[in-house]
């Protein structure tokens, strides 16, 4: 399961109306190769699903991830944050061993 803190939620349904997503388009969340560390984090709207795909919900927010992804996302909560020191989504992830400065990549 992946948690949303309460600020993320607040942007994600903000962006949503920004960018005049669909109900049916919700945050897709996965993990690829390369960054600093070696793995890094993938964020954006989806409004397909793929059988292997799993569907969590938090707060109201519907996150897909795929199969492969969950394995290094589970037990992870997306932050949102918009102070002096960056502004953006973070992932706060118990799995990651290392991460990067920009706090984009990560390592197991």
């Amino acid at each position: 399961m992946i948690i949303v803190s309460e600020k993320a939620k607040e942007r994600i349904l903000e962006l949503k109306k920004e960018e005049g997503r669909t109900e049916n388009e919700n945050i897709r969340v996965s993990v690829k190769g390369g960054g600093c560390s070696g793995l890094m984090y993938d964020l954006g709207f989806d409004g397909n699903l793929i059988e292997t795909d799993h569907v969590f919900e938090d707060k109201g927010v519907k996150i897909i991830v795929d199969r492969k992804s969950l394995l290094y996302l589970a037990g992870t909560t997306l932050e949102f944050s918009d102070g002096l020191n960056g502004k953006g989504f973070q992932f706060v992830n118990p799995n990651a061993s290392r991460t990067c400065g920009c706090g984009e990549s990560f390592s197991v």
